[in-house]
């Protein structure tokens, strides 16, 4: 058991009240032995009982001299008495307070375990409500992107892996009319630290190729399809490894997957 743990679970306070059985006494007298801060709690609350004590219990002890100073009365005989109840009184107001002191400690201990068990609760709502909304917009973004490449003017290019990864793959959804393009990437390994897949628009005659985008948040994207813009006369599509940033000019050294636009 942690040590904190064992601290909050209130056996302490019982065992400065002296509710606990003899196997459970010698087990929390071997604790206070091992541990440092079961002995400085136990002193702890044992101080905090006598403050709570001194504060509650009955004064037992009266300064008469100071008394016999302020009244003025004639000698008179004095005729002894026997000792009131008042010092049995003091005892038991003493137990009572000490009992006092330990259902309070015990009430404390509870109720922020309670508080810390509520709190707890609470983030794990918040945690589940927030991942239901975020199911919920995944779900209606992945809706929208169907029905969007499912639409008459979207024109799929396809495009097969190259010398540098010849098991690489990827498809281009381009609609002319929206100049947007969507990448499917699911094919593509994921990027080496550093690096970043780059998509290029391609003029075939004579080889011009304009940058179209970053597939940036490549590992993290699940879906691994990206939106981007593409206002270009495209005749072709290519995808590169570039260092994080992109590059001006494609390294074709790198290129892993490239496509022709059909007629």
């Amino acid at each position: 058991m942690d040590i904190n743990d064992y601290i909050a679970s209130g056996i302490l306070e019982l065992y400065v009240a002296g509710k606990l059985s003899e196997k459970e006494n010698l087990e929390v007298a071997a604790m206070a032995q091992k541990h440092a801060e079961v002995r400085t709690e136990i002193e702890a609350i044992e101080k905090a009982i006598l403050e709570l004590t001194r504060a509650v219990a009955p004064k037992t002890v009266l300064d008469f001299q100071e008394i016999r100073d302020k009244i003025t009365v004639p000698e008179t005989k004095v005729i002894s008495m026997e000792k009131s109840g008042s010092t049995w009184f003091s005892y038991v107001g003493w137990a009572a307070s000490v009992l006092l002191a330990v259902g309070l400690l015990w009430m404390y201990n509870s109720n922020q375990q309670l508080r810390t068990e509520v709190e707890e609760a609470s983030q794990q709502k918040l945690q589940l409500e927030e991942q239901i909304a975020n199911a919920n917009n995944s779900l209606e973004q992945t809706t929208d992107l169907l029905n969007t490449i499912r639409e008459k003017e979207i024109s799929v290019i396809s495009l097969a892996g190259q010398q540098v990864s010849p098991d690489s793959y990827a498809k281009v959804y381009w609609n002319k009319n929206e100049e947007k393009v969507y990448i499917d990437a699911m094919g593509l390994p994921e990027p080496p630290p550093g690096m970043v897949y780059q998509v290029w628009s391609l003029k075939l005659d004579p080889l011009t190729p304009t940058s179209v985008g970053l597939l940036e948040d490549f590992v993290s994207d699940e879906n691994r399809i990206f939106a981007l813009t593409n206002a270009n006369e495209s005749e072709a599509f290519g995808i590169t490894l570039e260092p994080a940033g992109g590059s001006e000019s494609p390294t074709l050294e790198q290129l892993y997957t490239l496509g022709v636009v059909s007629s």
